[in-house]
């Protein structure tokens, strides 16, 4: 197969590393289709020269249209899916509403499912694909006051583990990334979610929130530059045997490796200190 010729699908393209993703693989040479959930940001990709479209993961219609339209330019094929699309809530646990839960699950667990589940109809009749889940280095271990984005992240990891095994019989292949720090708009929106979602006035942990927000997150240890991620996602076009997942960041190796061989006191011990 020539991997130059690939078609991928790209969710969350509006800023950050799907977005810078979507550049480089387009610079490359591959056929990248870019989407995003807001009308204007489809609109500006398509003024930089994507095949760009409007897709809300949390929108099944903008899913289906969206997966027709690449089908009808490609003739029926599409090679790769990178799910990017999602947005991390902050606060501490009894500070995160259910209904603020359901909202990040929304996106990040229910939304990413559900792309999946319609790419895959798609590729188990071509016979074949690559799926590429965006998980972090929060879906291998927890930090306090980042509990709804570790939850969402850790059912990601147990979806695409259970995918990865009931997958073994075709030839579609799923990973996932477990990134760290990245330069992008995360953090940026993190903090609008705080001031939407969280009483910091009234709670226990106001100073940690207020000391969060004015942190200068640019000295973040370990920080890499959202083409770093993109990088890893050529490597998987490009590579005939997909590895399960890919550590991303220097901060996601140490964490890893702290998660598998320390006891549980011990992990919470340094967890704490993060």
């Amino acid at each position: 197969m020539n991997y130059n010729n690939s078609t991928i699908l790209i969710t969350g393209c509006s800023t950050g590393i799907g977005y810078e993703t979507a550049l480089y693989l387009k610079e490359k040479g591959y056929t990248v289709f870019a989407t995003a959930r807001k009308e204007q940001d489809v609109l500006n990709l398509q003024k930089l020269g994507f095949s760009a479209f409007l897709l809300d993961v949390t929108n099944h219609q903008t899913i289906t249209n969206t997966l027709n339209k690449i089908l009808q330019l490609t003739n029926g094929k599409l090679d790769i899916v990178f799910n990017n699309a999602g947005f991390g809530q902050p606060g501490a646990l009894e500070d995160v509403s259910t209904q603020t839960l359901k909202e990040q699950f929304e996106t990040n667990v229910f939304g990413t499912h559900e792309v999946t589940l319609q790419v895959l109809e798609i590729m188990k009749k071509q016979g074949y694909g690559k799926i590429i889940q965006h998980s972090s280095v929060l879906g291998i271990i927890s930090l306090k006051l980042r509990g709804a984005y570790n939850a969402s992240k850790y059912a990601i990891e147990g979806l695409t583990d259970t995918l990865r095994l009931e997958l073994k019989d075709t030839n579609v292949n799923i990973t996932v990334l477990n990134t760290g720090p990245v330069t992008s708009d995360f953090r940026k929106n993190a903090i609008q979610k705080t001031l939407q979602n969280i009483d910091i006035e009234n709670s226990r942990f106001k100073e940690s929130y207020q000391q969060s927000m004015k942190a200068d997150k640019s000295t973040v240890p370990f920080n890499l530059e959202a083409i770093e991620v993109a990088k890893v996602v050529e490597k998987i076009i490009q590579s005939k045997k997909v590895n399960p997942r890919y550590y991303i960041t220097k901060a996601t190796y140490i964490l890893g490796f702290c998660k598998r061989i320390l006891s549980t006191s011990k992990l919470d011990f340094i967890l704490n200190k993060l």
